[in-house]
């Protein structure tokens, strides 16, 4: 820690290399990453996209990687709710046309970001808007109609005479075009920081250059001197 901290002004923010995305926060992201791909993979040549596998490995692989993802989410959940992290993916509307404007215009005239990360708000409002949508709807709509679709002999019976399973079938696939979607949109944007592997490395490492205000210094401050040394 540098010894600006003390002797910066009250209220000033000052710049500073810090860590906003905890271990947990990491693993759950790229375990996530790697789920997703193997699910999309393995979905596509349920769907005879791709003949990479045969049919029968496709199935075993796209179930195993759900149930995985489905306990990760789980975790993370309970994560999100006893650390307080949920905050994170309420949108500040007030700030989203500000935010928009930059993404549809001024990110191609050199325009300055008009949000800058802080410890209490990592994501801009049309982040924390994407990730809700990805989290509330997207998330659940893929695992929810999964599942139902793995237990179909369970309920094929009372299915008869029905739109059934391709109904089910229907609302899963339209669910994991928009999570590729969500995915591919994801990965344009990490190329949008200070260099095309910015977001990528702090996504790696956790650490973030941002504003701190005095009282965010003294806080880091005092967190770091209780560690113990060992």
């Amino acid at each position: 820690m540098s010894d600006a901290t003390l002797t910066s002004p009250v209220g000033r923010p000052e710049k500073r290399s810090v860590m906003i995305y905890s271990r947990y926060e990491r693993f759950w992201h790229w375990s996530q990453a790697v789920l997703i791909f193997v699910l999309a993979l393995s979905g596509f040549g349920l769907h005879g996209t791709h003949g990479l596998v045969d049919f029968r490995t496709a199935v075993q692989v796209h179930s195993y990687a759900a149930i995985a993802l489905i306990v990760l989410w789980i975790f993370t959940t309970f994560w999100h709710f006893t650390t307080g992290q949920w905050r994170q993916y309420l949108p500040k509307l007030s700030s989203l046309p500000a935010v928009i404007r930059f993404y549809a215009w001024g990110i191609l005239t050199g325009a300055p970001h008009p949000y800058h990360k802080s410890l209490k708000r990592k994501q801009n409002a049309l982040q924390s808007l994407a990730y809700l949508s990805f989290m509330v709807i997207i998330g659940p709509a893929l695992w929810s109609s999964g599942i139902v679709y793995l237990t179909y002999p369970l309920w094929a019976e009372a299915a008869i005479g029905t739109i059934g399973l391709p109904a089910v079938a229907f609302v899963h696939t339209a669910a994991a075009f928009l999570m590729v979607t969500f995915v591919m949109i994801h990965v344009y944007m990490t190329t949008t920081g200070e260099t095309p592997t910015h977001y990528v490395a702090t996504m790696i490492t956790g650490y973030e250059t941002i504003e701190l205000t005095a009282a965010e210094a003294a806080y880091l401050e005092e967190e770091e001197r209780e560690k113990p040394r060992f």
